[in-house]
């Protein structure tokens, strides 16, 4: 599987980019010059590293998430994961990298709303 990779403007000057598909030693460098274009353009309040359609990622693609992380410390933008699949918030938790990156609680797609009794 292949990875594309949407960038998208929210509210508040946050920039958001929305990976789809597998992050690994092949497609990695696609995240890293995705968070790199972003600030080159400028300096967002913000950049959001959308990861609800992410299906697998190794440890090469942690690795250009950790290195997109410094290049926007260095920047003075804050870098968040944001909605992970459960894949990517498990890998994130096994390598100890999770609150790091805001310690976001894993997206699950198939969740139903919490119905309350007597609702």
């Amino acid at each position: 599987m292949s990875l594309s990779i949407v960038k998208s403007v929210l509210p508040g000057g946050v920039v958001q980019i929305a990976p789809r598909g597998e992050i690994d030693v092949d497609t990695a460098y696609e995240v890293r010059e995705a968070i790199a274009e972003v600030l080159a353009k400028g300096r967002p309040s913000r950049i959001e590293l959308n990861m609800r359609l992410v299906s697998f990622i190794d440890s090469v693609g942690i690795s250009a998430m950790v290195a997109g992380f410094q290049t926007c410390e260095v920047s003075g933008v804050k870098l968040v994961v944001t909605e992970p699949s459960r894949f990517v918030h498990r890998q994130l938790w096994v390598t100890g990298l999770l609150g790091l990156f805001g310690a976001p609680e894993p997206w699950f797609a198939d969740a139903a709303p919490e119905v309350l009794p007597g609702a």
